[in-house]
């Protein structure tokens, strides 16, 4: 007999319908076709130790497994229970008449306890968008499956409730969770705020000029400075994620495994913060069986190198072009998969081996040369996409004492969201561009005139620097975004004076 059942594969952040055919006739022998990987291959004797453990039997009979389309790999472990349902189906030890109106997807142990799977989510995008009636997966990832309404999510921990519940003896409930009024209520719930930064006042307005333009930006300063506190910060002065911006932060996460057994819509921008030591196939994605990499888990917000000089250099090269284009594209022989990567870089970075090279009251004991030497480790392609470049001094003890209480990270964001709008009306005619950060030299152009004095003091300031043509733009960019916090129509000369006071690292001799 010939039984049907679905499962998906999914390929970078969506999943695809898969067909797994399962005959089972004269024969001894089990076969498994359709381009599975060792993963799926091994199911036969998962599969067969959790029927019997549930008092059914694998059929001692030719079983022919197929997974369709044929040409498309299948790799995992998730195929084990609808291979299952489908031998019980097709063996006549069960009758499932709803089989084919549900994706089914689930890795058995051996006593038939389902564990967790990854890209839950979308798969259940992708199970309403073919028409399914309900999507049958582990209990574990239930929650994470029910973001997707009108799709009935069933929940099971073993295979036995699956059976159960598909040939009627002991129906499972619907998950209903209603993830939007989660979402919504979580919004402005911030848990580091702006409010708990005692001074710094300097460092908090580079901040917010990098939020409300979407802007990179490195922090250069001493041990203890308070650099990775400020950077912390950063995502809770962002605009709120847009329910668009939520799904697809969610469905990287889910895809990656990172959401976990209460998987529910993202409703924080993500604040990734790797080691120094991570790998480049680790930041950017890939690896055998493509995972998304670190940029991509922090799409939607913001990616913090603390240390940069002493990330590896090809590890930071690799970054530059997904800094340019919003994403990062994995190619394989067979498989090219694009990972979304829109994301704001935030670096920190001791100026010398030693940290205290500039500092106001310590004296830097790093000998001649060494400091130029310790900044080249970042390369200045890198170095020209970022467009703040700010000195963050030690706070001294009347400040941290100080019972001033500071503004806090809802006013702050505010007044990034009123920026953000006027960029949205902006750049309404052209939908691939959000915030002044990624417009294109053209654009930028159009956008961000300035008047004979503004350029003469841009002049200046691009012979006595040595700024490259993209430090040009920056600047450009940086002026039009604090004339938008200003709400004025033009970019005067002293939002150009501001915004180029924000390339320390290109005033020459600052490294001595």
């Amino acid at each position: 007999m010939l039984a049907k059942t679905y499962g998906s594969a999914v390929y970078g952040v969506n999943a695809y319908k898969i067909t797994i055919e399962v005959n089972v006739g004269q024969g001894t022998r089990f076969y498994m076709v359709g381009l599975p990987d060792s993963a799926v291959k091994e199911s036969e004797q998962r599969v067969e130790s959790a029927l019997k453990y549930h008092d059914y039997r694998m059929p001692r009979q030719k079983v022919v497994v197929n997974l369709a389309p044929a040409d498309i790999k299948k790799e995992g472990s998730s195929y084990d229970l609808p291979i299952a349902l489908g031998i019980l189906h097709a063996s006549e030890q069960a009758s499932f008449p709803d089989l084919e109106n549900y994706i089914i997807m689930g890795e058995l142990s051996l006593d038939g306890i389902l564990r967790p799977i990854k890209g839950a989510l979308p798969i259940s995008i992708e199970a309403r968008k073919q028409g399914f009636k309900g999507f049958i997966l582990p209990k574990e990832n239930a929650s994470e499956a029910a973001i997707v309404d009108d799709l009935e999510i069933i929940g099971v921990e073993t295979i036995k409730e699956a059976i159960e519940h598909l040939d009627g003896t002991a129906p499972i409930k619907p998950l209903l969770y209603d993830t939007r009024d989660v979402f919504f209520d979580d919004l402005d719930h911030i848990e580091s705020d702006f409010a708990d930064v005692q001074g710094q006042e300097n460092i908090k307005r580079a901040m917010e000029i990098a939020a409300a333009g979407g802007h990179n930006v490195i922090m250069i300063g001493p041990p203890g400075a308070g650099k990775t506190m400020l950077a912390k910060r950063l995502s809770s002065i962002l605009p709120p994620l847009s329910l668009h911006e939520a799904l697809e932060t969610t469905k990287i996460h889910s895809v990656a495994g990172k959401l976990g057994e209460n998987g529910k819509l993202i409703a924080h921008r993500p604040f990734r913060s790797p080691h120094h030591t991570i790998s480049d196939v680790a930041l950017v994605g890939g690896g055998g069986i493509p995972q998304p990499g670190e940029i991509s888990l922090a799409n939607n917000g913001v990616l913090f190198l603390d240390e940069l000089p002493e990330f590896k250099r090809t590890v930071l090269e690799v970054m530059r072009q997904p800094l340019e284009e919003r994403r990062v594209t994995i190619s394989r022989a067979k498989v090219s998969i694009d990972y979304p990567a829109n994301f704001m870089l935030v670096a920190s970075m001791n100026p010398c081996p030693c940290g205290y090279y500039n500092h106001p009251e310590k004296e830097c004991v790093c000998g001649p040369g060494v400091v130029q030497r310790y900044l080249n480790k970042v390369s200045g392609p890198l170095l020209d996409r970022i467009d703040l470049h700010v000195e963050v001094t030690p706070v001294s003890f009347d400040q941290m004492t100080a019972d001033r209480k500071a503004e806090s990270s809802l006013d702050i964001r505010q007044r990034v969201v009123n920026a953000r709008e006027i960029q949205k009306e902006r750049f309404k005619e052209t939908p691939e561009i959000f915030n002044n950060a990624m417009m294109g030299s053209t654009i930028t152009k159009e956008t961000c005139k300035i008047n004979a004095a503004g350029k003469a003091l841009l002049k200046t300031a691009m012979e006595k620097l040595g700024l490259s043509a993209r430090a040009y733009d920056r600047i450009l960019k940086v002026s039009r975004t604090i004339a938008d916090l200003a709400g004025s129509e033009n970019i005067q000369i002293e939002h150009l004076a501001e915004a180029i006071q924000y390339r320390s690292l290109d005033r020459e001799g600052w490294a001595g």
